[in-house]
């Protein structure tokens, strides 16, 4: 699970160096290809493609729509906002889908969790400070991506287990990839693609398929209540990145905004773990917590 965050928060490092050459609507067109390539390529070989008839599912529409909107308001969102401060912003993923899954299936959620999803979510706003000369639009774009991961999460609960994983995932990568394609004109328009981005997009994909590979061996080896924690590695993974890569040194405020919401979620895992009957985020959240075009 560490490795693949690895791979996954590289993947957001590169789409936000190229973004300064291009626009996010043509950033998700050509790497959404690359991915989309791979993606189907790897269904096609664990026999996952199947017809889409027998997918007919109200959820599975959900849960691309979710997938979809989401990566466009984090597509704005990472290029316009310092890779950890976003990172962090998404670690109250899990906290989000246990308030979900309580709220919508009715999923049992004691006061402690509770106590730990009011908390996170201050950890949140601690982050983007609203009223404060930190917070912009952009930390709202972040927020609504939360917003539609949640979506996006809850509806993966209740589509039918017969259909493939890497199914869902290739109609997502391609769903994106024509999303891309919409909004080039809306989001500015075609900039000419020098190599070194057409590369970079490429080792991008790449890297998507690496963590997605690692995701599926930790899921499938490890227990799940245990491994989840290991998401938040992500976090380190993008402070580092944003420090090397882009000079960015997080501040005071978003330090304890992640150290609130990583305590919160730990604490809420622990507890799901507990109780036992009911593990709606160590379940149902989606190991990589940010949308990656997959």
């Amino acid at each position: 699970m560490s490795v693949s965050m690895a791979g996954f928060t590289a993947n957001d490092a590169i789409t936000k160096v190229v973004s300064s050459s291009m626009n996010m609507g043509q950033v998700m067109l050509l790497r959404g290809l690359f991915a989309s390539a791979l993606i189907l390529a790897l269904a096609w070989h664990r026999g996952a493609l199947i017809p889409v008839r027998t997918v007919a599912s109200p959820f599975v529409f959900l849960r691309v729509v979710g997938e979809v909107c989401a990566t466009v308001f984090f597509l704005v969102a990472l290029a316009n906002m310092p890779l950890a401060n976003i990172s962090a912003v998404l670690q109250a993923l899990p906290l989000a889908v246990t308030m979900g899954a309580a709220l919508v299936y009715g999923e049992p959620v004691g006061w402690r969790r509770w106590l730990a999803i009011a908390a996170g979510f201050a950890g949140v706003l601690i982050i983007v400070r609203p009223g404060f000369e930190g917070f912009n639009a952009y930390s709202i774009s972040a927020l609504i991506c939360v917003f539609f991961c949640t979506v996006r999460d809850l509806s993966t609960k209740r589509v039918p287990r017969e259909i493939p994983s890497l199914f869902l995932s290739s109609a997502t990568a391609i769903a994106v990839t024509i999303m891309g394609g919409v909004l080039v004109v809306p989001f500015g328009g075609w900039s000419p693609v020098a190599a070194t981005d057409l590369a970079l997009l490429a080792a991008a994909a790449v890297l998507l398929l690496f963590g997605y590979q690692f995701i599926i061996l930790a899921m499938r080896d490890g227990e799940i209540s245990f491994i989840a924690p290991f998401r938040y590695t992500a976090l380190l993974w993008a402070i580092g990145l944003g420090v090397v890569v882009f000079g960015e040194l997080p501040d005071a405020a978003m330090i304890a905004g992640a150290t609130v919401i990583v305590a919160s979620g730990l604490y809420a895992l622990y507890r799901e773990r507990v109780r036992g009957e009911s593990r709606p985020a160590a379940k149902a959240t989606a190991p990589t917590m940010q949308p990656d075009g997959l």
